[in-house]
C-alpha cells in the first residue's frame, strides 16, 4: 500500500466505524436494546465494552498522528512509518468490519453480523500473532502499533463470544463442553499473549463474569471469574519468565540518536 493511501484509509476507516458506533447508540433500537432482547451465556455487562472502546479511540487518534507526521525521508523514522504502514489494511478492514456489523446487529440480524465480527476477531489475531514484530519499549511508534493492533484482537475475542451465543443460543445455559472449550481457548491464548493482548483477555472474561452475575447466573459467572484468575496467572508467570519486548537494556548498543530520531 502506498504511503499516501494509508494516510486516508485509516483515518476514512475510523470515521465510519466512529459515525456507525454513533448510530448504533442513538437510533431506536439500540445496541443495548439488541443486547437485552438476546442475552446469552456470552453476554457481558455492556458496559465493559464501552469504557474499552473510549480509551482506544484515543490510542488510534495518537497512532494515526503518528502516520501522518513520521517523516519517511528520516531513515529511522521511515523505518517506523513502514510498521505503521504495514498495519494499516487490517486496521481499516477492522473498522469497516465493526461498523458494518452495527447496522445488521441493531436490525436483529445477528447471524449476519456475526459474520463480519468472525473476519475481524480472526484477521485481527492473526495479524498480531504471525505479521507483528516485536515491540522495542524504546520506541513510542512501535508501543502505539501494538497497544493498537492487540487491544483491537482483545475486544475482537469478547465481540466473537458475544454475537455468536446471542445468535445461535438465547436464553441458553453453557454445555459442559462450551465450559471447558472456554477455559482451554483463554489458558491457550494466555499462553501466546504478552501483557498488552493478555490484559485484554482478563479484561474479557472479567466483563463476561460480572455480565452472567447480572443475568443470573452465578455459577457460570464464578467459572468465568475463575478463568480470569487463571489467565491472569499464565499471562504474567509467561510474561515474567519470557519477555517478549526488546528493551534498552537488551538494545544498549543502538545509539540514543536513533532514539531520538525515531520519537
Amino acid at each position: 500500500m502506498e504511503l499516501s493511501t494509508a494516510r486516508y484509509l485509516a483515518p476514512a476507516s475510523f470515521l465510519y466505524d466512529f459515525a456507525a458506533q454513533q448510530y448504533g447508540l442513538w437510533s431506536s433500537p439500540n445496541m443495548q436494546d439488541i443486547h437485552d432482547k438476546n442475552l446469552s451465556f456470552f453476554s457481558p455487562n455492556p458496559y465493559f465494552i464501552g469504557a474499552f472502546f473510549f480509551p482506544q479511540q484515543l490510542f488510534q487518534l495518537a497512532w494515526m498522528y503518528k502516520l501522518w507526521t513520521l517523516n519517511e525521508k528520516n531513515p529511522a523514522q521511515a523505518k517506523d512509518l513502514e510498521m505503521i504502514k504495514r498495519f494499516v489494511p487490517y486496521y481499516a478492514l477492522g473498522n469497516v468490519c465493526i461498523g458494518t456489523w452495527m447496522f445488521f446487529w441493531n436490525s436483529n440480524r445477528l447471524d449476519i453480523s456475526n459474520i463480519f465480527v468472525i473476519v475481524n476477531t480472526l484477521t485481527q489475531l492473526w495479524y498480531v500473532s504471525t505479521q507483528l514484530e516485536p515491540m522495542d519499549t524504546r520506541n513510542w511508534n512501535s508501543i502505539l502499533t501494538h497497544v493498537v493492533s492487540k487491544t483491537f484482537a482483545g475486544i475482537g475475542v469478547l465481540d466473537l463470544l458475544h454475537n455468536t451465543s446471542a445468535a445461535y443460543a438465547v436464553g441458553q445455559s453453557p454445555s459442559t463442553l462450551v465450559k471447558a472449550a472456554t477455559g482451554l481457548g483463554f489458558a491457550a491464548l494466555g499462553a501466546s499473549s504478552d501483557w498488552i493482548l493478555g490484559g485484554c483477555l482478563v479484561y474479557d472474561l472479567v466483563g463476561l463474569s460480572v455480565g452472567q452475575a447480572q443475568y443470573g447466573d452465578k455459577s457460570w459467572s464464578s467459572l468465568l471469574g475463575a478463568y480470569a484468575v487463571g489467565t491472569a496467572a499464565i499471562v504474567g508467570a509467561k510474561n515474567y519468565f519470557k519477555p517478549p519486548y526488546n528493551t534498552r537494556e537488551k538494545y544498549a548498543q543502538v545509539g540514543q540518536d536513533e532514539v531520538d530520531d525515531r520519537v
